[in-house]
């Protein structure tokens, strides 16, 4: 597979960096030297570019997990540890209606609009017009306009969608979206919420009793990375540790 003119390409760098861009007759400077884009043009994925104090730069296909890692972001993103754990717990996928509660710079709707594509489809509410306007930039820079939709909409006082398949929240009061979720959420469908702390948790606890829901279950997913090393491997001293509490239930 080649590169066509205009294409979306990523570059890494002989120091593992990376950069998403795009392969137009412009160049990108970077500390290693100016590489001419145009030259990306028409050459396999896989193959080299030389900035012009001929360092290499290897031309790649992106994936979506390196779109992600580049979006713009206002607020604090769901990070992919934990919009996994989602997917590991409720199971999304192909053709699965989704409503996103609580857009923010857009990343969960994007890894989840990624995942239903090309049948299913995401809709995400978002209170503030800033972040709205920053999410769509960003799906549209995955490519996921026909499959995400922002809507700016506090999803406190109702979902407008039906029969969905999983409705995911990232608000401070996800208790207020219990009696409009019990409604569009489809027997066996799923809630999860990411709430940064365990009062918030307690509040939905509180409140599940008085709704069609099951299976509930509040888990934390914390990553450790190990530096490899002969002789020398050990846990890195830094790690995501703590970023919220994910909560799940099962509409019944």
């Amino acid at each position: 597979m080649r590169v066509t003119e205009g294409q979306r390409i990523l570059l890494i760098d002989e120091l593992g960096r990376k950069y998403l861009v795009r392969a137009t007759r412009k160049p990108i400077h970077t500390d290693l030297g100016v590489v001419d884009l145009g030259s990306a043009i028409g050459i396999p994925f896989g193959d080299k570019l030389k900035s012009h104090m001929g360092r290499e730069f290897t031309v790649l296909q992106p994936r979506m997990s390196d779109i992600l890692q580049k979006i713009r972001r206002l607020p604090q993103i769901v990070l992919p540890k934990d919009a996994a754990q989602i997917v590991a717990y409720t199971g999304v996928g192909p053709g699965d209606r989704v409503v996103d509660g609580g857009t923010g710079s857009g990343s969960l709707a994007i890894f989840l609009g990624n995942l239903v594509k090309p049948g299913g489809r995401v809709v995400s509410y978002e209170v503030r017009e800033d972040f709205a306007r920053v999410a769509m930039e960003n799906v549209r820079m995955a490519g996921l306009e026909k499959i995400i939709e922002i809507k700016l909409k506090d999803i406190c006082e109702g979902i407008e969608e039906e029969d969905l398949d999983l409705v995911t929240l990232d608000i401070p009061t996800p208790e207020k979206v219990l009696p409009h979720a019990e409604v569009a959420l489809k027997p066996g469908g799923y809630l999860a919420a990411f709430t940064p702390c365990i009062e918030h948790v307690q509040r939905l606890y509180s409140e599940f009793p008085a709704y069609k829901f099951t299976n509930l279950k509040t888990i934390e997913c914390l990553v450790r990375e190990f530096e490899v090393k002969p002789g020398a491997t050990r846990p890195k001293t830094r790690m995501v540790a703590h970023t919220g509490y994910l909560t799940f239930a099962r509409r019944v």
